[in-house]
């Protein structure tokens, strides 16, 4: 009799780590060093962030499961215009989801939630995963590379947001005031407004702390062990 092969678990240790290695060890923004223009370009204030991201995630989820369903279907010599048209489908709605239930973020993005279709974190995981793997696995990559990507910018984010304007705003809530005592007493004293974290070199810098944190913290782990 032939043996029945045993399933794999949905969340067997393997895809665990598909969604677990993106959050450090193989990190798309710090280690790969993908998808860095929108850390530097939409992360003056959180709900940006967040949005980009949630609206990131969505289509490298959807359009690995999509590109994994079709792969064997997809002749060689296409296969980039294929993913290319996925994406930039999937882009569309993301796009139109956004304007209809955030229309005020969605304005702030603009051009950067077209700019998805051509986020290179999303091409190397339809290219590099999705091309070659079954349907779940490419799902749990999505959502790893997705939080990944997402991670990197909210910390990015906060720090921008906290340090260059005082507040912190939350897609839903009011715009919180974190630091506001200092400005405007006449007294000198606290904290002031660094308008230089409002730029784009900023974002750079909190990314090069990050990253030199990330190796540093790696580098003990190694010698732990």
């Amino acid at each position: 009799m032939a043996e029945v092969k045993e399933k794999e678990p949905l969340f067997s240790k393997k895809n665990k780590k598909l969604i677990t290695d993106p959050l450090s060890e193989n990190n798309p923004v710090t280690i790969q060093v993908l998808g860095i223009c929108s850390a530097l370009a939409v992360t003056v204030q959180l709900d940006n962030a967040i949005v980009m991201s949630i609206a990131v995630m969505a289509v490298l989820v959807l359009g690995n499961l999509i590109v994994s369903l079709l792969r064997n279907a997809i002749p060689p010599r296409i296969r980039i215009i294929v993913q290319l048209v996925i994406v930039a489908s999937l882009v569309i709605i993301v796009d139109q989801v956004l304007k209809a239930y955030v229309y005020d973020v969605s304005k702030q993005l603009s051009v950067f939630v077209g700019l998805i279709i051509t986020n290179c974190i999303i091409m190397g995981r339809l290219e590099a995963f999705a091309m070659g793997n079954k349907p779940w696995a490419s799902i749990m990559d999505g959502v790893g590379n997705g939080f990944g990507y997402g991670l990197v910018l909210i910390i990015v984010a906060v720090f921008k947001e906290i340090l260059g304007s005082g507040t912190l705003t939350i897609p839903g809530f009011d715009k919180f005031e974190i630091l506001t005592w200092a400005v405007g007493d006449g007294s000198g004293a606290g904290y002031m407004h660094n308008g230089l974290m409002l730029l784009p070199p900023s974002s750079l810098i909190i990314v090069a702390i990050y990253i030199w944190i990330q190796k540093t913290r790696r580098k003990h782990l190694i010698e732990e062990h």
